[in-house]
C-alpha cells in the first residue's frame, strides 16, 4: 500500500474510485450534432464581414477627420504688432480656446508662432529669451526659436507652426501645419 492511502478501504469507495477512473478515459463527451450549428463557411463569412465593418467605419472616420481639416479654422487675431517687443512671446489659444499656442517676436522684426504642445509627451512649451530657446520642462526638451526644430532632449518631431498673417497693425493665426 502507498503511505498516502488509508489501509482499509470500502468497497464502495474503491467502486466511486473505478467510476471516476472510467469517467475520465471514456472519448471527450462532445456531441456531434452539435458540431453543425455554425459551419467553417459561416465562421469565414463573419470574419469578412466583421473586417469589412471595421474598414469602412475607420475609412468613415478619416473622411471625417479630413472634412474637418479641409473646414479650416477662422482667422483670430493674436496681438498688435507694436504691443509685442522684440524678443519676447504672446501666449494665446489657437485654434480652440483648448490649444495653447505663443507668438515669438524674433531678432530682426521676425514673427513666429507655434503650438505649445511639446511632441515628446504633449507638456507645455515655454520661451526662454535669456537662452534663446523654445523649453519644455518636463523632459530637458529643446526647440529652435525660428523653425521648432528640436535641438536637444527627447523630441524627435518639430512643433507644431501657425501660419501668420499681417493685417494692419494686427497679427492675425490662420492655419497650422504639422
Amino acid at each position: 500500500m502507498k503511505p498516502h492511502q488509508p489501509a482499509y478501504v470500502s468497497a464502495g469507495d474503491r467502486e466511486q474510485r473505478r467510476a471516476e477512473v472510467r469517467r475520465w478515459r471514456a472519448e471527450f463527451p462532445y456531441h456531434w450534432d452539435v458540431d453543425d450549428l455554425v459551419s467553417r463557411r459561416e465562421l469565414l463569412q463573419f470574419a469578412v464581414f466583421a473586417s469589412g465593418a471595421l474598414f469602412v467605419s475607420t475609412a468613415a472616420l478619416a473622411g471625417l477627420g479630413a472634412v474637418k481639416d479641409l473646414s479650416g479654422t477662422e482667422s483670430q487675431p493674436i496681438a498688435r504688432v507694436s504691443d509685442v517687443p522684440e524678443g519676447t512671446a504672446v501666449y494665446f489659444n489657437y485654434p480652440s480656446s483648448d490649444d495653447q499656442a505663443m507668438l515669438l517676436h524674433l531678432p530682426g522684426g521676425v514673427f513666429v508662432a507655434f503650438g505649445q504642445k511639446c511632441t515628446h509627451l504633449s507638456c507645455s512649451v515655454y520661451f526662454q529669451p535669456e537662452h534663446g530657446r523654445l523649453y519644455c520642462p518636463c523632459h530637458e526638451g529643446v526647440f529652435d526659436p525660428a523653425t521648432g526644430e528640436p535641438i536637444a532632449g527627447p523630441p524627435q518631431r518639430r512643433l507644431e507652426q501657425i501660419a501668420l498673417q499681417l493685417q494692419g497693425d494686427t497679427l492675425y493665426a490662420v492655419g497650422h501645419t504639422p
